[in-house]
């Protein structure tokens, strides 16, 4: 294969945004023509490669271009859907046809339909979310090379690897409905990493770090990637054990989105009209420390969660979910919205850049702020109970004293509640994770049961 036909910019795609325009109207007129009293309709066209080093060796070189149309048809308030990689005519025919006869045959559902028409985004910004990265596979290679030989050069400690690796993949979407509302645009997505297995005194820890951007200009320098990597290993050698205690935990930047995450999740429609969430009815209820902001920023230009509207053509808008720690709103499509009685939101697909404000510290002050405890730096386990609000997650970190971090600690469990745990909240610091949809510092909650030996 030739290094252009593996080349992901616009000019390379069989599909530019004004064809894939014209095949979804065909798509929607033909819904229409088979009886469909409406229909959406959603075009994919995606390409990029990634490759994996290990111990100063290519182990892999991945190559995708991938394709997909998903029809969605009402008859009345009965729905069908069908999916296709193919988009020759006959495909598309087929698979409108396979979404009409399901409909057909599906039991109506009062909630279902379209997002009301007069929602639609009117104007499509230019998010700058399309940045191609001009970078051979040979190159990548190198590169991820150069990364890994950064990491072993931290310590002799390093004995292993789990590899390096450079992923760089674009995206070119088009989404229209039967109101009219046809829009697309390309978006590009870029990545590093590396990945260390470090010994000593008979014990192994491994450890990561990474890089994402829109923009490759934007990814962190590819040494300073590996070197981070080694570091954060090294780190987490001869890590003891903790005996079971209640003290003051802060949860780094990148577990501390997981916490964003849970309260998104909770404030959700889905688990909100099931009830199936523990801060059901949560609107103008105080659920964190009155200093506490959550915003949603969808046009930030770049940003790794941006988008002019969700996945109904509904406009994105900024708002805050949470203002002086009070809820203001959920997370809603059109069908669960209409499900509680109340408007969409604009999140069909979920949330875009969604930010929690920060105290101007940074974490070695936030150490100080706690004094004593522990600075959790992974999580693991699937023990978060949306339902109920219980926390219980294993973990690993360190341990922290007169507010400096003393020794690694690993193999205790994480216990709380949700609840507890937001309005336990004391200060987020300012070492902002960029690498999410979910953007936080650092979090300093009052206390948590530490379940060790």
């Amino acid at each position: 294969m030739t290094k252009q036909a593996l080349n992901t910019s616009g000019s390379q795609d069989p599909y530019d945004l004004e064809q894939l325009k014209k095949l979804l109207n065909d798509t929607l007129q033909q819904a229409s023509d088979l009886g469909a009293s409406a229909a959406d309709a959603e075009m994919s066209s995606e390409s990029g490669y990634s490759v994996t080093v290990r111990m100063g060796e290519v182990e892999t070189i991945e190559y995708n271009r991938d394709k997909g149309l998903a029809v969605t048809v009402y008859f009345g308030q009965r729905k069908g859907s069908a999916s296709t990689t193919d988009f020759q005519p006959k495909a598309i025919q087929e698979t409108v046809r396979a979404a009409v006869d399901i409909a057909r045959y599906t039991a109506e559902d009062e909630y279902a339909g379209l997002a009301d028409v007069e929602l639609m985004a009117k104007d499509i910004p230019d998010l700058q979310l399309y940045k191609p990265w001009d970078i051979s596979p040979e190159a990548a290679v190198e590169q991820a090379k150069e990364c890994e030989a950064a990491a072993f050069a931290v310590d002799k400690r390093l004995k292993n690897s789990e590899g390096a690796y450079i992923s760089t993949h674009n995206g070119r979407r088009v989404y229209g409905n039967t109101h009219g509302f046809i829009a697309g645009y390309d978006s590009s997505r870029h990545s590093l990493g590396c990945t260390m297995i470090g010994q000593d005194k008979g014990e192994m820890q491994r450890d990561h770090w990474y890089s994402v951007s829109r923009h490759p200009g934007q990814l962190e320098p590819i040494a300073q990637v590996g070197q981070k990597a080694g570091e954060r290993t090294v780190q987490r050698l001869n890590a003891r054990k903790l005996s079971t205690c209640k003290v003051p935990v802060i949860f780094s930047a990148e577990v501390a989105r997981g916490l964003l995450g849970h309260f998104i999740r909770a404030i959700g429609g889905s688990n909100l009209y099931r009830k199936s969430s523990f801060l059901l009815d949560s609107i103008g209820q105080q659920i964190f420390p009155d200093f506490v902001q959550i915003q949603e920023q969808p046009h930030i230009l770049q940003g790794l969660g941006s988008s002019p509207y969700d996945n109904e053509g509904v406009a994105t808008q900024s708002r805050f979910m949470l203002q002086d720690g009070v809820v203001q709103g959920y997370v809603l499509d059109s069908y669960a919205a209409r499900r509680l009685g109340m408007q969409t939101t604009g999140n069909a697909g979920g949330v875009h850049n969604l930010s929690i404000n920060h105290q101007d510290v940074d974490l070695a002050a936030l150490l100080k702020q706690m004094d004593k405890g522990v600075l959790v730096t992974e999580v693991m386990g699937q023990g978060v109970n949306i339902v109920t609000g219980d926390y219980s997650r294993g973990a690993s970190g360190f341990w922290v004293e007169h507010g400096e971090i003393q020794y690694p600690v690993d193999e205790f469990t994480l216990a709380g509640h949700l609840k507890q745990m937001y309005r336990g909240l004391q200060a987020v610091a300012n070492d902002v994770d960029p690498r999410s949809n979910f953007l936080t510092g650092s979090w300093l909650l009052d206390e948590m049961t530490i379940a060790g030996e």
